[in-house]
């Protein structure tokens, strides 16, 4: 082989380490300073459900009896029940089939404040009076009760508020649910014409049933 065959193969492999070299170690990918990305994050929230409710508010919790009609064997005193409302704020599915609702009263004796003998609570009576019964007609207040020295306007309701006493009601829930009723009653106390003066307290306790 000649001299300067032999310069030129040896010039190539040096060529070609050097390239080999090269590909074998790559120079790093610097990233630009002040590149950023954004990550956009969503989420539903479904507004709560709360359950309807059924419910019994009173416009006031005290009424004051004032002497009015009274004659010389009966001594009488009268006032007006605050108003009364049932709000139903359930769905007609919320409610048992078949179920109703009612509103029923009953007092405890008139107690003195000096130690008077009590009245009992047979000498208190009352006339319920539906005040809004909405458009359906199903929502209907009680019959009048009265004392237990009257006598009576219907059968056997001679009694006064001892036992629970129908304010207002309806037969079908459901079909008057969604709405608000109102009632009140025109209460008067009888009493004998010798009753002892003073200062008397009963309690009146209204409940809802369903």
């Amino acid at each position: 082989m000649s001299t300067s065959k032999r310069k030129r193969l040896a010039a190539t492999g040096a060529a070609g380490a050097v390239l080999a070299g090269a590909m074998a170690l790559p120079s790093p990918a610097l990233a630009e300073p002040g590149d950023s990305g954004d990550v956009r994050v969503t989420v539903d929230i479904e507004e709560i459900q709360e359950p309807g409710v059924l419910a019994l508010s009173i416009a006031a919790n005290a009424v004051a009896l004032s002497e009015d009609g009274s004659t010389l064997l009966v001594r009488q005193f009268v006032g007006t029940l605050p108003t009364v409302t049932v709000t139903d704020t359930r769905t007609p599915e919320e409610i048992p089939d078949g179920a109703a609702w009612a509103v029923l009263g009953s007092a405890t004796d008139f107690v003195g404040s000096a130690g008077q003998a009590p009245i009992s609570a047979g000498h208190l009576g009352w006339k319920p009076n539906l005040i809004d019964g909405g458009d359906t007609g199903q929502v209907t207040e009680g019959e009048e009760v009265v004392t237990v020295i009257d006598e009576p306007t219907q059968p056997g309701n001679n009694v006064g508020l001892v036992d629970q006493e129908l304010l207002v009601s309806t037969f079908d829930s459901e079909a008057v649910t969604g709405d608000a009723y109102s009632v009140n009653a025109n209460l008067f106390l009888r009493a004998p014409a010798d009753v002892a003066a003073g200062a008397y307290t009963s309690t009146l306790t209204l409940s809802l049933f369903e």
